[in-house]
């Protein structure tokens, strides 16, 4: 396994990864100081007056979930054991993603269970993985499909529906046996046929099964990957889960308006300190969802009145607190007001982030600190890039590095095509016509004193030689390449492997593909080898 720095294109991620610049600021603790594992450690044990939930109630709620979703016994004896004062939590999520979503999001499994196994032994106390799905989310198009690369070298995408075109929360969604069956048929078609492939496609049928949603679906197939591991599972939008948050969306509405002032407070710290702002906070914004007329709402305060943007509803303060008192199923977190119910519901001594979650939780310092909370510590994801043999072969046989593919492929491709041409097309081709100008414009030029009118007409003739050399020149050139077919065909495919839709492969491919060519043993392999949480994006060779 091999290092590489990957720029994020996120300053203020990278900053906070790498310690330069501000960031550091903008959270109470970094990652890379083994001191501040022991003072997050020792303000949890010491955060008394911190809002929380009780853990006997938090512990009946996850076992009945992870029990409904089929996860294992070591992960049931988490969550048992988070009924101790004594056990603490790494915690990290995504949505629930089509048939598990892009790779990044078995990679940031992977980074919560390493992590949480790493405490445990340092700290000598229970250290718990939970991943966090976020159900709650509306955007279907965003989860309801997988890339995929094809035998004719094409990025497919294959997909689901959306069962109603209502924008409510995924976890509300149940896909038809018919909608199912037909992405399966698809998965089934996109997969060559290996030892594997009969056996993965099962435990997809039955991660699918009984008119699943796609929450459903995600959180069977990450306790059937990951389960073994003891990773713990809960989503965001089960009405069990809400009933716990009651007494934290009672707060965030109470006192709503010094709520969203803490944000814009970090907001502003945020900016002074150089860095764009990842997501824009308004004055108004109540930073909470409403579920009504079968969609999730964004709520923002409209005098003395929280609605959504259409008004289609319409609470005063003490309905909206009634609300969340009374049915708390019907309200929702948005991207700001997750990161606070996190900690509410567990003791989170690290919670595992993208580079783009790292910018927005940046935004959240002063209100975790208007609750009496402190946010956690926030710990980047694991980065990977899967290349297999043949692609390392063929990146050995053409002398393309990472960067190579990464910043200059083309620039790459093109040179070796060049250095192939042993006819030496383009430098006699450009020789020809250096040499025609160089005899043909003076003559050209020359015919002004007959008139203008034969002038022109010459250096309209000059133009179209000119054309027809670069047409004939470019034509050789195709003609050349094609004995380069197989070549460019391997090129192509060590590019659309690595870099495919010009961004990393873990946010683009599904892991089905690598799983059923070489079985879980790479899965595995990363789960169980200590690898160091450094922001270093790495290289592994299957």
């Amino acid at each position: 396994m091999e290092t590489f720095q990957w720029k994020k294109n996120q300053t203020l991620a990278e900053d906070y990864i790498t310690g330069k610049g501000k960031a550091k600021s903008l959270f109470p603790y970094h990652f890379g100081n083994a001191e501040d594992w022991q003072a997050r450690v020792n303000w949890l044990d010491g955060a008394k007056d911190a809002p929380h939930v009780e853990r006997e109630r938090l512990v009946g709620v996850l076992e009945a979930y992870n029990r409904r979703v089929g996860n294992t016994e070591v992960a049931l004896a988490h969550v048992a054991a988070l009924g101790d004062q004594q056990t603490l939590a790494i915690v990290g999520g995504q949505q629930a993603g089509l048939f598990g979503g892009q790779l990044m999001i078995l990679y940031k499994a992977i980074t919560i269970i390493q992590l949480a196994r790493e405490w445990r032994t340092k700290l000598q106390r229970t250290v718990v993985p939970i991943f966090w799905i976020a159900g709650e989310d509306h955007d279907f198009d965003e989860v309801n499909h997988v890339h995929v690369l094809s035998n004719t070298q094409q990025i497919e995408k294959l997909k689901v529906e959306h069962p109603t075109g209502v924008r409510t929360s995924v976890s509300r969604l149940p896909l038809s046996t018919e909608a199912w069956e037909e992405a399966l048929n698809k998965l089934d078609q996109s997969l060559m046929d290996t030892e594997f492939k009969a056996s993965l496609l099962d435990k997809m049928r039955s991660a699918a099964g009984d008119g699943a949603t796609l929450s459903d679906a995600f959180a069977r197939w990450m306790a059937m990957l990951f389960g073994e591991y003891g990773l713990v599972l809960i989503d965001a939008d089960e009405p069990s889960v809400r009933a716990l948050e009651s007494s934290m969306f009672e707060q965030m509405v109470e006192q709503n308006e010094l709520f969203t002032a803490s944000l814009l407070r970090s907001q502003a710290e945020v900016s002074q300190s150089g860095y764009g702002i990842q997501a824009e906070i308004h004055e108004d914004a109540a930073n909470l969802f409403v579920f009504a007329e079968g969609a999730r709402l964004l709520l923002h305060r409209e005098g003395e009145h929280f609605t959504d943007k259409k008004n289609t509803v319409s609470y005063t303060k003490a309905e909206l607190r009634d609300k969340a008192i009374s049915t708390p199923e019907q309200l929702s977190n948005n991207v700001m007001s997750r990161p606070l119910m996190q900690e509410y519901l567990f003791p989170v001594l690290a919670t595992v982030l993208g580079p783009g979650e790292i910018a927005y939780w940046a935004l959240t310092k002063q209100a975790f600190e208007h609750f009496q909370m402190r946010m956690p510590i926030v710990v980047p994801r694991l980065e990977f890039t899967l290349i297999e043999g043949t692609i390392k072969k063929q990146m050995d046989k053409y002398e393309l590095t990472l960067t190579d593919v990464l910043e200059r492929f083309d620039e790459k491709k093109q040179a070796w095509l060049d250095a192939q041409d042993t006819l030496q097309l383009n430098e006699r081709f450009e020789a020809v016509k250096e040499s025609f100008l160089s005899a043909y414009a003076p003559l050209v030029e020359s015919l002004s004193s007959i008139n203008p009118g034969v002038k022109k007409l010459g250096d309209t003739n000059l133009a179209k030689i000119v054309e027809q050399i670069e047409y004939l020149h470019h034509k050789a050139s195709e003609a050349s390449h094609t004995q380069f077919d197989a070549a460019i065909r391997q090129l192509d495919r060590v590019r659309l492997t690595i870099f495919p839709l010009a961004k990393p492969q873990e946010r683009v491919y599904n892991g089905c593909a690598y799983l059923n060519r070489y079985g879980n043993v790479w899965l595995h392999h990363l789960l169980e080898t200590p690898i160091p949480v450094d922001g270093m994006h790495r290289i592994y060779y299957l």
